[in-house]
């Protein structure tokens, strides 16, 4: 460390914690990330894990510390109220405060929506960074994951989202299914992927059946396990891209991601007939958590 931090912004997930030392201006002085996501922790791990993740930083416990994601679901460290939406993503001046602790921490919202019910944790933040960007931004937010986020944006605010589980259960299936052994590679073979993604959009109600079908074919006619992967992906994608056709079809989606799983969703989106481009969401983050920590000051002073 060449510089003590003011203060310490985080986004702690279901399954990393990326964590920023960050200067009053908004500089960023390191960066660290750990696998140590909300689902591998209890309670009163939070802080030790933190603790872990700053144990070069003199006195880093003094420094404010400002989370995004699930560090604020039911089962994290301290549940975080929920906004409802319609809403401007939420910020730090109804963030919650880490009791008993020698940390300052502040855990920030999440928000909800009533029906159909549905619930976000971190990507408002991103979605908090994209509106500093370009205030006058209004459409479709696509933010990859573990659980799919498909996000309205009118005015500032955030009117509807739907959430799915595709990245979730692509994960299961491949690791703890019956098809682990048919899809065991990392290869992609990306005209299978296209073809499977123009089947699944077309009848959607098959997906299981086709999904069974990757191992019959690998026991029957030796389906490659790059291209049963690469069907695995479009299967599920497509199931999605199918039921959120009111949320692409008449205009450009921004995804907010740059990784492999982004650029799998702008390549589907442009076989279906859609268009989006990707932007990188670690960035946005950043930005909104910059905002809040701006926002925790004025309040202060």
């Amino acid at each position: 460390m060449t510089s003590f931090p003011d203060w310490i912004a985080v986004d702690w997930g279901t399954s990393h914690v990326r964590v920023w030392l960050m200067t009053r201006d908004g500089q960023v002085l390191d960066r660290r990330d750990s696998d140590k996501g909300m689902g591998k922790l209890t309670r009163d791990q939070f802080a030790p894990t933190l603790a872990e993740l700053l144990s070069d930083v003199p006195d880093a416990s003094s420094c404010p510390v400002i989370i995004c994601g699930m560090a604020g679901a039911q089962q994290g460290w301290v549940e975080a109220p929920y906004v409802a939406t319609p809403c401007a993503p939420p910020g730090a001046e109804i963030a919650t405060r880490v009791p008993e602790t020698d940390w300052d921490v502040r855990i920030l919202p999440g928000v909800k929506q009533m029906h159909p019910a549905d619930v976000m944790r971190g990507e408002e933040t991103q979605i908090a960074g994209l509106l500093l960007e370009d205030q006058n931004f209004e459409g479709t937010l696509c933010l990859p994951g573990t659980h799919n986020k498909w996000v309205r944006i009118k005015a500032g605010q955030v009117t509807e989202f739907r959430t799915f589980m595709t990245g979730e259960i692509f994960a299961l299936i491949s690791t703890q299914s019956v098809l682990r052994h048919s899809v065991n590679t990392t290869d992609h073979d990306q005209k299978a992927f296209e073809a499977a993604l123009e089947s699944a959009m077309a009848d959607p109600s098959s997906i299981a059946a086709n999904l069974f079908s990757l191992r019959a074919e690998g026991l029957l006619h030796g389906l490659p396990t790059d291209t049963a992967r690469a069907r695995l992906s479009a299967l599920l994608i497509g199931a999605e891209l199918a039921a959120t056709r009111p949320f692409w079809q008449a205009e450009e989606v921004l995804i907010l991601g740059e990784g492999d799983v982004a650029r799998a969703y702008e390549a589907a989106l442009a076989k279906a007939g859609g268009t989006a481009r990707c932007v990188d969401a670690e960035t946005l983050t950043l930005a909104g958590l910059k905002s809040a920590y701006a926002k925790l000051g004025k309040a202060a002073s």
